[in-house]
């Protein structure tokens, strides 16, 4: 299925979550915000979540520093 993963396009398998999203980007949820179709996602909903095709997800990335 194909949908825009931070305004670029991704093909990813059927039936995935954005929990299992995340995993095949190897990203750790633990720092992320994620936004589905315009709608912040909370991180208990991630393996209850389904991705589908067209969807639209930004994430974003907590950085340390300083």
């Amino acid at each position: 299925m194909n949908i825009t993963v931070n305004g670029q396009p991704k093909t990813v398998v059927e039936q995935a979550t954005v929990a299992a999203l995340l995993e095949h980007l190897s990203l750790n949820p633990e720092h992320l915000v994620v936004e589905l179709n315009q709608r912040i996602i909370m991180p208990e909903e991630f393996t209850a979540t389904p991705v589908t095709e067209g969807d639209r997800l930004e994430l974003i990335q907590f950085v340390g520093g300083g």
